[in-house]
């Protein structure tokens, strides 16, 4: 082989380094580039899993979030829906003493307009002394203090309120002052029904026997007066046997009268009609009224349980006393008024005379009390002791007629009673 043969060799042998060099290079480049673009692919596979996990969380905490918003609301609701509803009445006061929250029973009881809330407590209360002194002093000391009895001013009838005063801390912090108020009313008055039930059965006991005793020498003495003949008499002594027998007479009644007040006759309940027994009484009583007089009856009167002939007489002692009551100075006017309120009847019996003075009030339903020279005094005792025997109140205000009102209430048959029978 020459020179230039053995060069070719050289030469070709070297070319073929190169491009297996250069082969070498290509596959060692497409071989990362590949295990780049795998790296690549798995790296943005695991993004986006994160991207996906963490959008799953952000929307779940926002669901949380979403929910507990609802149930705190739920929770406010049913918290404002809870004091709205209580039948004893909340007052909050806060550390500046402003009214803070007043429910519907509050307003009722108190009688506050709506407005009272952020109102300072002070102002709110001027016409509830009591509280307000309650309430002033528990910011003050921080000192509860429970079943206070308050009086309720402003009513038109008598209501009884009973306050239990505590501070509010939260956190150990003061907030303020929770007022809760309960309506005693009804308790009160059965009290007060109790004890004026046992009052009038003791004197009936202690005076029904001296009555009869009175009443049988009244007996006599009448009797006596009737044997003596006023014709075989000198005309000067006939006017006082007549006096003797007139006399006799009007005590007799006095007695029989009193001893219905002190023992009245055995009940006989059953359900009646208010309504037509008041009519009864007046159709009964219209020759005995004076000429002119106008008994009206008008309302709505429920049944009541009840002994007719015990509340006829009541209605007829009531009807007659407002008659009388006008002495003839111009005709009168009754007016019988029911109402059905809240498992009670109230009826009324309105007249046009003078009235009432009020400082006799309180006393008119006293035995042998009496505003008029010629009255007895046991009319309206007996319709007291008739009324409170069947479980009802009795009181005396001023007529809208301008003369006295007598106010009477009884419960309805069916609803709820408390045996109190003398």
């Amino acid at each position: 082989m020459n020179g230039n043969g053995s060069l070719l060799v050289v030469l070709t042998a070297g070319l073929a380094a190169i491009v297996a060099l250069l082969i070498f290079a290509v596959l060692r480049f497409l071989a990362s580039t590949r295990g780049a673009q795998r790296r690549l692919r798995d790296a943005g596979a695991e993004t986006a899993f994160l991207s996906s996990a963490l959008q799953e969380a952000v929307g779940t905490l926002k669901a949380q979030e979403r929910e507990m918003r609802a149930r705190a609301h739920e929770s406010e609701a049913l918290s404002e829906h809870i004091v709205e509803s209580l039948a004893a009445g909340l007052l909050v006061v806060d550390m500046a003493g402003r009214v803070e929250t007043l429910n519907p029973a509050g307003h009722r009881l108190l009688e506050l307009d709506s407005g009272t809330e952020g109102r300072d407590y002070r102002e709110a209360l001027a016409a509830h002394g009591a509280l307000r002194d309650l309430v002033a002093a528990c910011l003050e000391t921080g000192i509860a203090a429970s079943s206070h009895e308050v009086s309720a001013q402003g009513h038109s009838t008598a209501v009884y309120l009973v306050a239990s005063v505590s501070p509010l801390v939260t956190n150990g912090a003061a907030k303020g002052v929770v007022c809760v108020l309960s309506d005693v009313t009804t308790l009160r008055e059965l009290e007060e029904q109790l004890r004026l039930k046992d009052a009038l059965a003791r004197l009936g006991e202690l005076t029904a026997g001296i009555a009869h005793e009175f009443r049988n020498g009244l007996a006599t003495i009448h009797g006596y007066s009737r044997l003596l003949r006023p014709d075989a008499l000198p005309d000067a002594y006939r006017p006082y046997v007549d006096g003797i027998r007139s006399e006799a007479e009007s005590l007799g009644h006095v007695m029989t009268n009193f001893l219905k007040f002190a023992r009245p006759d055995q009940m006989t309940l059953a359900p009646v009609d208010l309504e037509a027994i008041a009519r009864r009484a007046a159709l009964e009583l219209v020759s005995e009224l004076p000429a002119g007089t106008d008994v009206r009856v008008e309302g709505d009167f429920g049944p009541v349980e009840g002994d007719e002939v015990l509340l006829r007489q009541v209605f007829g002692n009531l009807i007659r006393n407002g008659a009388e009551a006008c002495g003839g100075q111009h005709a009168p006017v009754i007016q019988i008024h029911g109402a059905v309120d809240d498992r009670v009847c109230r009826v009324s019996v309105d007249d046009n005379g003078p009235g009432i003075p009020d400082e006799s009030r309180a006393r008119v339903f006293e035995p042998f009390f009496t505003t008029r020279s010629r009255g007895t005094g046991l009319g309206l005792a007996i319709v007291q002791k008739v009324v409170v025997t069947h479980n009802g109140r009795v009181s005396a205000g001023r007529s809208p007629l301008g003369g006295a009102s007598i106010q009477m209430v009884f419960p309805l048959t069916g609803a709820p009673r408390t045996s109190l029978a003398v």
